[in-house]
């Protein structure tokens, strides 16, 4: 496929890959870039129609999956809050007292272990997904623009 590739579409389709990074810089920039690149020249070129689709729907994904990871998060804070006040682990059970409040945070005896695993879980998986954004993105960069066809591995195909 190379051979019938300008060197102007394997440039713009490395380019609307590249351009998912502008999420750093400005917001929803991992959206509207590559949109704007792609629909300006999807109708002209198929090879930039075919890799802007893959990174809109690369973007979009990853999107889904970190609303997912959070959503799936909070419950277990939830279920944490209302044992942390039964506990008195802030002195809540102070609080009975009508002139003299607690304010006196000891936090030696929070369980922290409970706090930590949705936490530590949470974070891990974003980092994963941070991880996995970065490398593929920059692989299809590279792909593109030597002009080889690229697809994204967790990718769930949005727009067809």
């Amino acid at each position: 496929m190379t051979e019938t590739l300008s060197k102007y579409e394997k440039n713009l389709s490395a380019i609307i890959h590249a351009s998912t990074f502008s999420k750093y810089f400005i917001p929803f920039g991992n959206f509207l870039l590559p949109l704007i690149l792609w629909t300006a020249n999807k109708k002209d070129h198929g090879f930039v129609d075919q890799n802007g689709k893959q990174a809109l729907n690369f973007q979009i994904s990853l999107l889904l999956y970190s609303i997912i990871l959070g959503i799936l998060t909070v419950p277990f804070f939830i279920g944490i809050i209302p044992e942390i006040i039964h506990q008195g682990d802030f002195g809540f059970a102070q609080f009975n007292n009508f002139n003299g409040f607690n304010f006196d945070f000891d936090f030696s005896q929070i369980k922290l272990g409970k706090l930590l695993w949705p936490l530590g879980i949470a974070v891990v998986a974003q980092l994963g997904l941070f991880l996995v954004n970065i490398v593929y993105t920059i692989l299809a960069t590279i792909r593109t623009s030597e002009g080889q066809d690229f697809k994204y591995p967790i990718s769930i195909t949005f727009i067809k």
